[in-house]
This record gives C-alpha cells, sequence and structure tokens, in this order.
C-alpha cells in the first residue's frame, strides 16, 4: 500500500499564471482526500485525473480566502457531474459551516436554473462536520486525526494526520512551529508544509507583504520541524514568493541545511508516491 501526494496548487494569495491556489490531493488507499480548495483547484484536479465526483471529502485547514476560494466550484462540479452523487463531506475548523452556507447561498440562483433545466437533478447535499484539535475521524478507510496549528491572528487553525496502512502523511496548511504542529508530524512518513522564504520576503517593499513572515513557517522551520520529529520525507508547498524557474534548488539547499531526509517541491501536479519497502 502507498500514499500518494499531488500538489494540486503551490501559489499565493499573489495571482499567477502557473501556480493555482493552495491545495493538495491526498490518495491514501480508498481514501481521496482535498485539502483547501484554492482558485483554480477544480482545473488542477482535472489535470490529475481526480474529478470532484471520485472525493472522499474535502478537509479545510483555515478560511483564509486564498484556501477557500473554490469551494463553490468544488460543490458545484461535484453536484452536476454526478450521475447520483452521495453528500459531499466537507470538514473544518469551527466557521467552516458559515463558510458553506454563504458559498452555497450565492450559488442558489445557479441551483434554481440547474434544477430547472434538467429534470434528473436533485438538490445538492453538503455535509459539513467542525473539527477541533484531538478530534479523530474515519473517512473512506483512512484515519484521521485534527490537530492545533497556530496561525495567529487567523483562529481556529487546524491540521490533519492522515493514516492508513501503517503509513502517515501529515497535511499542515499555514502554521509556525508549534506544540500542535509537533504532535501532529511524530514519526510521519510525508510532511506536506506551506513555507516562506524570509530572505527574498524581506526585500519587498511592501509591510503588508513582510507581515506573511509573522505567521507561516519558514523553509527553514519547515525543515527543522521535519528534523525534530523524526519525519521521513518533507513536502515543501504554498510557497511566498514563488520560486524562480531553475530555482528549487536553492529552495531545497536551506531546508537540507536542517533536514537529511527527502526534500519534494515542484510545479502544480507535482506528484510523490510514498511506500514503504
Amino acid at each position: 500500500m502507498a500514499i500518494e501526494i499531488t500538489l494540486l496548487g503551490t501559489g499565493s494569495p499573489l495571482p499567477s499564471p502557473d501556480r493555482a491556489g493552495p491545495a493538495t490531493l491526498v490518495k491514501a488507499g480508498p481514501a481521496v482526500l482535498l485539502v483547501d480548495c484554492g482558485r483554480g483547484v477544480v482545473m488542477r484536479l482535472a489535470g490529475a485525473g481526480t474529478p470532484p465526483a471520485a472525493l472522499s471529502a474535502v478537509l479545510l485547514t483555515h478560511l483564509h480566502s486564498d484556501h477557500v476560494a473554490d469551494l463553490g466550484d468544488v460543490v458545484t462540479t461535484w453536484w452536476v457531474t454526478s450521475p447520483s452523487p452521495p453528500p459531499i463531506r466537507i470538514v473544518g475548523p469551527l466557521g467552516t459551516a458559515e463558510v458553506v452556507h454563504a458559498t452555497l447561498a450565492a450559488l442558489a440562483p445557479d441551483r434554481r436554473y440547474r434544477l430547472a433545466h434538467h429534470a434528473d437533478l436533485a438538490p445538492p447535499s453538503v455535509e459539513v462536520t467542525e473539527v477541533e484539535p484531538g478530534d479523530r475521524l474515519e473517512l473512506a478507510g483512512a484515519g484521521i486525526t485534527v490537530g492545533a496549528t497556530d496561525h495567529r491572528p487567523v483562529e481556529p487553525t487546524v491540521g490533519y494526520r492522515v493514516e492508513h496502512d501503517g503509513l502517515t502523511a501529515v497535511l499542515a496548511g499555514d502554521t509556525v512551529p508549534c506544540d500542535g504542529l509537533d504532535a501532529l508530524c511524530d514519526g510521519a512518513d510525508l510532511y506536506v508544509q506551506s513555507v516562506v522564504r524570509d530572505d527574498l520576503v524581506r526585500q519587498l517593499p511592501s509591510a503588508r507583504l513582510q507581515d506573511v513572515l509573522s505567521y507561516h513557517s519558514t523553509v527553514e522551520q519547515a525543515a527543522a520541524t521535519a528534523a525534530r520529529c523524526g519525519v521521513g520525507v518533507l513536502v515543501l508547498t504554498h510557497y511566498v514568493p514563488p520560486p524562480a524557474p531553475g530555482d528549487e534548488a536553492s529552495w531545497r539547499a536551506l531546508a537540507a541545511e536542517h533536514f537529511d531526509g527527502r526534500i519534494v517541491l515542484g510545479d502544480d501536479l507535482t506528484t510523490f508516491r510514498y511506500a514503504r519497502g
């Protein structure tokens, strides 16, 4: 058995023609999990050969706009492309139900148009589960443990530890190093972390952009977390700023100063498959 990670969107709130907004696809046995819904996620799911109808659940780490921007597209595409869709499962921290309700309200005219036009369509069904650190879920055969992260002033934020057949992947979302993150990552095979390059951000003439340094992990901090927690593979994503073409080596080198395991990063649709043995 294996766990497969696909970096669907590796971008940031700054629009890019090459990088979609933050989103990661996790396949663990029969479980197909979408973590966050940044802009362009449905197009990237198509590129990964995984339509929304194939998803077991959507997991939201927090409710910043860049992480939920295309939630409506995921729900609508799942609905109109599934012959008899079961409820789509959306999991996230406190406030997720409010965001889902508002998203569905914005799509109310669209639902009326489609229901009036297509006799075979029933209204979409969305099942929302709000979670807190310490909660545990079973989704399509995978065990999901919810952990606390630290993205203050954004609260609450969570990360997810996905376990299947003795393999473990951690999806941390946006966070600085903290005890909750260490608990999630302890002994994990894969650790996926959003990162910033503080040496590059500090050169940008914008106080607002400087603020990102206070509540995101740097490349070095992510690597130190991986080393401290005995992680097998460190996967970097949601790059601020995005790596210049051909500059991935310098990002990898910064991480390698603190972590001697395998380091994965890349463009959208970069896929890494982990199996023991």
